[in-house]
């Protein structure tokens, strides 16, 4: 059994990291009673922490609004190295992403303003190297506002600017947030469409307040990842295509981000490839630089232009060197 104040910190974490509780799972997750579940609830809120209760078999305890995290023991000097580090992560550290954006939100609730002013300061004048890989800019104060509706199951309102620069005023009810290669996508059933759609984080700007809460729906997809990837890499173009790679399909991903192409394995040589672009002699180029062979399934079109722009290069090579003749000698 956990001794007292370690038991303290464990039912701290619990329901920092769950919306509601029963007493029950409560003691379950600590290994105690019900009543020692009640008595360690007295002893956060006497040391500050506004822990709410609801009565009866369905109810349970929750972290109200408000509640911070204990002092961290990190001197001024690391606790910005630490903050500065979460933000570069935010942006886009593969693996990490969301646990950075969290771990960011509990950290600047506790930055005292000279500290929160420094890692801003340090962000705002930081010029990254020409060439380095970059990424559409998300605030990080948007993510985390995003990933905090996902938690608590709140619907939440903002403005959103689509590919043309036009702007819409949205009110969903979010569900994740996908990370993928320095861009963010939240996925969210759009209450006024009645149906699942995906945004671009660095599109979204919240308009408080939100709310109310909502009861989660099932969500579009199993795999929200895959499902994200088909829907910005091909979906929502004039023109798809799918195609069939002779190449294993990791090698294939190795080379063909999941923001611009869908990679499904076949067998141990072959993947197929579903893409799109806004114009056939886009798809065209994308699936040619991919540096595969590959064998067009659908559509008619795409083979008829495939072959338009052989001759095109063919007769662009000129008579005395298309292909199958002699060059002519010096």
């Amino acid at each position: 059994m956990l001794e007292t104040s370690a038991r303290l910190l464990r039912l701290l974490s619990l329901l920092q990291a769950h919306r509601e509780w029963s007493g029950a799972d409560l003691a379950d997750r600590l290994a105690v009673t019900p009543r020692t579940v009640r008595r360690d609830i007295d002893r956060l809120r006497e040391l500050g922490y506004p822990v709410h209760s609801t009565p009866g078999t369905a109810g349970g305890y929750r972290l109200g609004a408000g509640a911070r995290l204990p002092p961290l023991l990190l001197d001024d000097e690391e606790a910005v190295a630490v903050a500065v580090g979460l933000r570069q992560a935010a942006g886009g550290v593969e693996g990490i992403e969301e646990t950075s954006v969290r771990a960011l939100a509990k950290l600047e609730q506790v930055l005292p303003d000279r500290l929160r002013r420094r890692v801003s300061a340090l962000s705002s004048f930081t010029v990254p190297m020409p060439g380095a890989a970059r990424g559409p800019g998300v605030d990080p104060a948007v993510l985390t506002e995003l990933a905090g509706a996902c938690r608590d199951a709140q619907r939440l309102r903002f403005e959103y600017r689509d590919h043309g620069g036009a702007v819409t005023r949205r009110t969903v009810e979010p569900h994740r947030l996908v990370a993928a290669q320095r861009r963010w996508y939240l996925v969210a059933w759009d209450v006024d469409r009645d149906d699942w759609r995906t945004y671009r984080a660095d599109r979204i700007t919240p308009t408080p307040p939100h709310g109310p809460r909502f009861t989660p729906r099932r969500p579009p997809a199993d795999d929200l990842a895959e499902y994200v990837s088909r829907g910005v890499s091909h979906a929502v173009y004039r023109e798809r295509a799918t195609v069939l790679l002779r190449v294993p399909a990791e090698r294939a991903a190795e080379r063909i981000s999941p923001l611009v192409g869908v990679v499904e394995p076949v067998d141990e040589h072959s993947c197929l490839l579903h893409t799109g672009a806004h114009a056939l002699d886009v798809l065209v180029v994308h699936i040619a630089l991919t540096g595969f062979d590959f064998e067009v399934r659908e559509p008619a079109e795409l083979t008829q232009h495939i072959r338009a722009i052989r001759d095109r290069l063919d007769r662009s090579l000129g008579p005395d060197r298309a292909p199958g003749r002699p060059r002519p000698g010096p």
